[in-house]
């Protein structure tokens, strides 16, 4: 468990840059269009080339070709509908505002939980058994929860509640595509591929929801800049690949136990911190108030919580 909260710690401090370029880019002009696409169009190439140095591409095309309903399904709820609203988020306000309101994903995992099926295995038998929301989490989570309102209520204060809506439903969304997907594709991988092959896997069968969300791009905003694209493979290379690669480790090293698996989940509320670090160091955009600070506070008080209890 120590291993897997550090893994996902870690991916959080690599996420963050998710947050911060984006933001970067929105004020700079470039399209959050182009800000979600170029992440996963530059992350094929390079999760390629990993997996096929490993001379693991293989075993990825076979599962593929043996279920592929299932793999661009959840592939592209776990990629296409967790990042494209994220990314349309990112034009509504801060990056910290936004890395802080996407920790409602921790709320997302835990309700999540009766969707899924614990198998135990005998001499003769093998067993299926619905997972329980994990209860106790979820009341920490609920902490969090309250942290992501008082920042909200932050931003109410300066923009209408319609642009507040546009920064909180995309959020909401993306926030539950992506521990579905995560979760589902681990069912769907039974133990089969390791996570490079998971992750490879799923951006190649999501290409086609970014290749239509590009084509929608140049017809409508025109290509990106040259500083967006360059933006974008960081984004790629940092949060696309090194994140959801430690992220999706973390996960699977817990996936047996459903509370273990939201305070995993939780570990994510680690963006918030730095986020606001690259806020303060790079952006010197808006800084919380104080009753921001106090909801950010609440939502690192939630993730410590929720570590301790599963300890």
């Amino acid at each position: 468990m120590k291993k897997a909260f550090s893994l996902g710690l870690l991916a959080a401090f690599f996420f963050s840059f998710t947050f911060i370029l984006n933001s970067q880019m929105n004020i700079s002009g470039g399209s959050w269009i182009w800000s979600a696409s170029l992440r996963y169009l530059f992350m094929f190439p390079i999760l390629f080339i990993i997996v096929a140095l490993k001379k693991e591409v293989k075993p990825v095309f076979l599962a593929i070709k043996n279920d592929p309903s299932s793999w661009f399904l959840w592939s592209t709820i776990g990629f296409g509908l967790f990042y494209a609203p994220l990314s349309f988020a990112s034009i509504s306000g801060a990056s910290w505002m936004v890395a802080s309101t996407w920790q409602i994903t921790i709320i997302a995992g835990a309700l999540l939980s009766p969707l899924f099926f614990t198998v135990t295995k005998g001499t003769n038998y093998i067993a299926h058994k619905r997972n329980s929301i994990p209860k106790k989490a979820l009341y920490f989570s609920i902490i969090i929860l309250i942290g992501v309102f008082l920042i909200q209520l932050q931003q109410a204060t300066t923009i209408s509640i319609s642009q507040v809506l546009l920064g909180i439903i995309p959020v909401i969304i993306a926030a539950f595509a992506y521990p579905l997907g995560n979760r589902k594709m681990m069912e769907v991988c039974n133990n089969e591929l390791n996570t490079f092959q998971r992750v490879f896997g799923m951006t190649l069968c999501s290409l086609p929801f970014w290749i239509f969300l590009s084509t929608f791009g140049i017809t409508t905003v025109g290509l990106p800049s040259d500083s967006q694209v360059l933006q974008s493979f960081l984004v790629a290379l940092f949060s696309g690949v090194i994140a959801t690669t430690l992220f999706f480790k973390a996960t699977e090293i817990v996936k047996g136990n459903p509370h273990q698996l939201a305070v995993i989940e939780a570990t994510q509320s680690g963006e918030v911190i730095f986020t606001l670090l690259g806020e303060i160091l790079i952006l010197k955009t808006t800084l919380p108030t104080f009753i921001g600070y106090i909801g950010v506070i609440l939502v690192i008080v939630g993730m410590i919580l929720n570590s301790l209890f599963s300890e």
